[in-house]
């Protein structure tokens, strides 16, 4: 989001802090809890409003795993890495689950379901279930269908659960100590001199030590660095009115994840995906939904919810997530900026691997601790991607 000359009125307002974090998502709030919890001053510059981003548009579902199924993460990643990924996101279910309760917002354990659309995925399915039991992955594989349905095979992950996103990050935000400064989109960021950084932003300009940007998809608007390393891609999602019955009370993921569902405490079915049928227009920051797109998910739904055929739509939304080219986090620092520090491109996964990147990225900015394979650097390696 750009600023014009009119609208800046950051230059009537400074901040001096330690830390700055750009973006109130949950990963940028969750690092700036992090950071005030170590004694740092913290402010945080979102340019609409708590949530506004992936972090309010996505179905609130906290998985387990990659991308990927497990196999296939196997064979794009190795064996090794994959595990790492997936260890990643199970820290990330924990530290979700342990914040919901102490934050007293919405948690629902009752797991997750893989779920196949026909004969070919199903045998993908036993693959993974059987990568994933080589590494004691805790999973169930089944021919049958446990909603009964008509999917072909599924997997289920006792632990997954799901959140209500915004009520998460809105407790978050007020309870992390930061000072969250909304409506102010950042407009400039430069190194002072003698140390510290520079953020201009619209309603504030913010001096301090060290900063981070936790902009996911928006990276690329902010920072020429992130250009062809994060592609803005757009999801679609729509939530009936509530259907006075209740079908499911699992988090469920098919069709190699193109398509996501769970059933809300109040009995709506949300519903997302479709976008590969659409992959070129679904690229980009606008925000809007197609006909295209939202006629898919509704013949999905009827298909598979017959109970719902009729049911008011009562919701229809649009989400812009920021992919990496190997869907692996990327985490760092700026080019010629050492102080300013980065956390973007989730892929889609954010809720799934999000806090636990940010916690990472704090240990590495406090103390050091390396990052791993979540290093940015690793796309300039020898190697590739990797």
């Amino acid at each position: 989001m750009t600023v014009s000359y009119w609208q800046d009125a950051g230059g009537d307002s400074i901040i001096e802090c330690d830390f700055c974090v750009v973006g109130a998502g949950v990963v940028g709030l969750y690092l700036a809890r992090l950071m005030q919890g170590q004694g740092r001053r913290v402010c945080v510059l979102e340019a609409r409003h708590v949530a506004a981003g992936a972090s309010g548009r996505n179905a609130g579902m906290v998985l387990t795993g990659s991308a990927h199924y497990y196999h296939k993460a196997v064979a794009a990643y190795g064996r090794e890495l994959a595990h790492e990924l997936w260890q990643l996101s199970l820290r990330n279910r924990t530290i979700v689950m342990g914040l919901s309760r102490e934050l007293g917002t919405p948690w629902e354990q009752h797991g997750s379901l893989l779920l196949a659309l026909d004969d070919t995925e199903a045998e993908d399915l036993l693959r993974a279930y059987d990568a994933m039991r080589d590494d004691g992955i805790e999973a169930k594989f089944s021919y049958k269908d446990p909603t009964g349905r008509g999917f072909a095979a599924a997997i289920l992950q006792p632990g997954d659960g799901g959140i209500h996103p915004v009520k998460f990050a809105q407790a978050l935000a007020a309870q992390s100590g930061a000072t969250v400064v909304e409506q102010s989109p950042v407009f400039a960021i430069k190194p002072m001199e003698g140390g510290g950084v520079e953020l201009r932003s619209r309603q504030v300009t913010v001096r301090c030590e060290e900063a981070a940007l936790c902009t996911n998809a928006y990276a690329p608007l902010l920072h020429p660095y992130f250009a062809g390393k994060v592609r803005p891609t757009r999801g679609q999602a729509l939530c009936t009115e509530p259907l006075g019955v209740k079908l499911l009370d699992k988090m469920c993921y098919c069709d190699y994840g193109y398509e996501y569902f769970r059933q809300l405490p109040d009995s709506r079915i949300l519903l997302g995906g479709w976008r590969h049928h659409f992959r070129e227009a679904e690229t980009g920051y606008e925000d809007r939904t197609t006909a295209e797109v939202q006629e898919g998910l509704e013949s999905f739904l009827v298909r598979y919810f017959p109970e719902a055929r009729g049911a008011r739509i009562t919701h229809r939304w649009s989400g812009t997530m920021g992919f990496s080219r190997d869907g692996i986090p990327l985490v760092g620092a700026l080019p010629g900026m050492p102080q300013v520090y980065f956390a973007v491109g989730f892929t889609g996964h954010g809720l799934g691997f999000g806090l636990a990147t940010a916690e990472r990225l704090a240990a590495h900015i406090l103390w050091g601790h390396s990052l791993g394979w979540l290093d940015a650097g690793r796309e300039n390696s020898p190697s590739g991607a990797l």
